[in-house]
């Protein structure tokens, strides 16, 4: 069975310059005059008694022009590290080359499946990479996580492909210990978090799925920083491009439209150690009433399919389920008055503003067009794209380029 682990690493322009209005958003890109978390989570590697897979790291720039300067670090920082494991660097330079091929040989409709801005997008090269490289398995790790667990590639191959509860396993979630050692996440409460009580229903959820027996169960989320993917799965279903956050669970909703449950293992943990976010707080509630409004429109659209099974935001309790409901608009007014009341109180009027903005937001005025249809769309092409470069071997010529 073989294996491949995909680390994608995101970076920005150098500390003094920030980001800049066009610049993708990432929870915490590493500026190009830091060093980051990358080599920190390539290191760790050696702890892992079981070596035999093969490691791709996407390096990722919010920018277009930085991004030779991103390659150009982060082929620096993986050859400074010497894990036993083969290693490849995928980048910009790369796609380019792969989106030529595509163009050369009259398939440039999948230009746009493969894309390196976005988490969903980034994602779907750690699933298209090991595809490419043949694999059986893909293991989805972030660059802010160390390994603890000697054991821990065993673990992530133990259940995938056996069967449970009649049905065969293709996804496997794993799960953060956080930097207190343990499963939740331990947020300081701020009056914004009553309404917006994200963390609160995922460490109900927490609980429920990894603190508790049996050890493989099925889960609502997903983290993705620590998935287990295999093949069958990966040539299937892709993530939604649309998706600009929390693609990792969304990943978990459309697998499950298919058909297809993942199952958290609570012996698979991976310790996580993420950098201070650098965006405000109301960007970042920003981003998730995007995500929210989005994956329960595609929720409500769903329409009676051959080979797919109606979800309900319920399928989903207590996190994500409790943010896919009628109340979520209640949920968004509320958070972005006391959240606008908060920055006032600490004289910061600019954010304020934006804060009661969130107001605005109205799923009508964000153009999903139908995010159910438009993602059968695309979950069409990525398998046709995936079953023809395997069937036509193109995986060889893809790989020499």
């Amino acid at each position: 069975m073989k294996i491949t682990m995909v680390i994608p690493t995101y970076w920005g322009r150098k500390k003094a310059e920030g980001w800049k209005e066009g610049d993708a958003i990432y929870d915490h890109p590493t500026p190009l005059d830091e060093q980051g978390t990358l080599k920190r989570a390539i290191e760790s590697i050696n702890i892992l008694e079981n070596k035999n897979f093969n490691l791709a790291i996407i390096a990722a720039a919010t920018a277009p022009d930085i991004e030779e300067q991103v390659e150009k670090k982060v082929r620096e920082i993986v050859s400074s590290v010497n894990t036993g494991v083969k290693t490849e660097v995928f980048s910009h330079s790369d796609l380019r080359k792969i989106h030529d091929f595509f163009k050369l040989n009259s398939m440039p409709e999948y230009n746009e499946l493969l894309k390196l801005r976005g988490y969903s997008n980034i994602r779907n090269l750690c699933l298209f990479i090991p595809h490419m490289q043949d694999s059986d398995i893909s293991i989805l790790i972030d660059d802010d996580e160390i390994f603890e667990d000697p054991k821990f590639m065993d673990k992530a191959g133990e259940f995938i492909g056996k069967k449970i509860e009649n049905n065969i396993i293709h996804g496997i979630a794993g799960y953060y210990i956080q930097e207190e050692n343990d499963f939740l996440v331990n947020k300081e409460l701020k009056p914004y978090m009553v309404y917006w009580d994200k963390f609160d229903k995922m460490n109900k959820g927490f609980k429920e799925i990894i603190g508790s027996e049996p050890r493989v169960k099925k889960t609502p989320f997903v983290f993705g920083g620590n998935m287990v993917i295999d093949k069958h799965l990966f040539k299937k279903i892709p993530f939604d491009p649309f998706v600009t956050r929390g693609e990792d669970i969304d990943y978990l909703m459309n697998a499950k439209m298919f058909g297809y449950q993942f199952y958290l293992d609570n012996k698979l943990s991976i310790k996580h150690l993420p950098p201070p976010k650098p965006h405000p707080t109301w960007r970042r509630v920003r981003e998730d009433i995007y995500r929210f409004m989005y994956e329960r429109e595609k929720i409500r659209a769903q329409k009676k399919t051959e080979g797919m099974i109606k979800v309900s935001a319920e399928d989903f309790d207590p996190y994500p389920g409790e943010f896919l409901k009628d109340n979520l608009e209640e949920k968004i007014i509320k958070t972005s008055e006391i959240l606008a009341l908060e920055y006032l109180s600490e004289n910061k009027p600019e954010d304020a503003k934006e804060s009661l903005n969130n107001m605005l937001i109205d799923p009508e005025t964000l153009n999903f067009e139908d995010p159910f249809s438009n993602y059968l769309k695309i979950q069409e092409k990525w398998e046709k794209m995936m079953n023809i470069i395997e069937k036509d071997n193109l995986k060889e010529k893809i790989n020499n380029l």
